[in-house]
């Protein structure tokens, strides 16, 4: 029998079942357990027990009372039948964003999938990092060859996407196969790319335009390079030495310089569709604070911030910022003739 939305079924392979709520995709629908939650299950692992609007399946199992006990046999279910394909043996996963309201990325939300375009199974799980430690947002199988969906979040759960992690061990099911080694890739998600549609472009996996990060690309892990304490200072003192014997370039005091940072939206963003005033401020925000941030060492720069007169909204945030979290710097109104009244120029101290 065809799954519909609001068929009652149980899961094939696994405890479990619910009400069909939506198909994801062709071959993916998310049911509604019993318990509340919302799970994504392939429609061939659903056996529909009660038809939307209709009666329950009559069983064919022989009654019994219930001091009687019917012994069935256990039956190992069979590993799915595994189309491979010759590029598959060396792993390629990837994390893939899509907004669901290209055309109003303001108010979308986004999907997120996981794309194994490799002949094994992955073993994976799926995290996001907060205060206080991990936590696991997916934990399931992903068959070979198959894009998965994982989630659905809103924009507001954008920041505590900023740190994720990817964990998966890989295997092939019936046959010998050659070993890979576990994954663990942590990624730092830009999350101002959300903001911007030319960050989402065409590619292999969806019809959609879509945001992807590579996990895994031919068998090789994308993850940063750890260096340990020990190794690092050597090769600080290595470097040190080595650059004491090369000619050195003369540098300018930078602290004579004025550095002028043009906050204007328009001068930052390519294209601004989309963006709500709050999305604008917090990007301007963001320029503000890596300047700042690039600059603290350098004592005596001084640094314009052109930021238009405006409502003072920029304005106010910026001094805000300031005198909360650069208490040591001195700032005043940028020279009137040469930027107007839309200008504050900040002295590292």
């Amino acid at each position: 029998m065809a799954v519909k939305i609001g068929d009652k079924v149980r899961f094939l392979n696994a405890t479990g079942g619910g009400v069909v709520k939506r198909f994801i995709n062709k071959d993916l629908v998310e049911v509604e357990e019993e318990d509340g939650f919302d799970t994504p299950v392939l429609v061939r692992e659903c056996v529909v027990v009660e038809p939307v609007g209709g009666q329950s399946r009559p069983s064919s199992a022989p009654q019994v009372s219930a001091k009687q006990e019917v012994r069935r046999p256990t039956v190992e279910a069979p590993a799915p039948k595994v189309v491979e394909t010759r590029e598959g043996d060396k792993l390629n996963v990837f994390l893939a964003f899509l907004p669901m309201e290209p055309k109003s990325l303001q108010n979308s939300n986004f999907e997120a999938y996981i794309v194994n375009d490799s002949n094994y199974f992955l073993q994976l799980s799926y995290l996001n990092k907060l205060a206080n430690g991990w936590n696991l947002r997916y934990s399931g199988l992903i068959e070979p060859n198959q894009k998965v969906f994982l989630e659905e979040f809103s924009k507001e759960e954008l920041n505590d996407l900023e740190k994720i992690n990817i964990q998966f061990v890989s295997f092939k099911q019936g046959k010998t196969f050659e070993l890979k080694n576990p994954v663990s890739v942590e990624y730092k998600l830009d999350t101002v790319k959300f903001y911007k549609l030319h960050s989402f472009r065409s590619n292999d996996y969806f019809d959609e335009e879509s945001l992807i990060y590579p996990i895994v690309k031919n068998d090789n892990p994308e993850k940063q390079i750890q260096v340990s304490a020990e190794e690092l200072e050597f090769a600080i003192k290595e470097k040190s030495f080595n650059e004491r014997r090369q000619p050195q370039p003369i540098h300018k005091n930078l602290s004579n310089q004025i550095l002028e940072i043009d906050l204007h939206i328009n001068n930052l963003l390519d294209n601004t569709a989309g963006l709500s005033n709050a999305d604008m401020i917090q990007y301007q925000m963001d320029k503000f604070r890596e300047v700042m941030t690039e600059n603290q060492k350098i004592k005596g720069r001084k640094i314009v911030f052109i930021h238009g007169k405006g409502e003072g909204v920029l304005r106010k945030a910026i001094l805000d910022e300031l005198k909360s979290k650069y208490k040591s710097c001195t700032y005043q109104d940028a020279s009137f003739r040469e930027y107007g009244f839309g200008a504050t120029m900040v002295t590292i101290k």
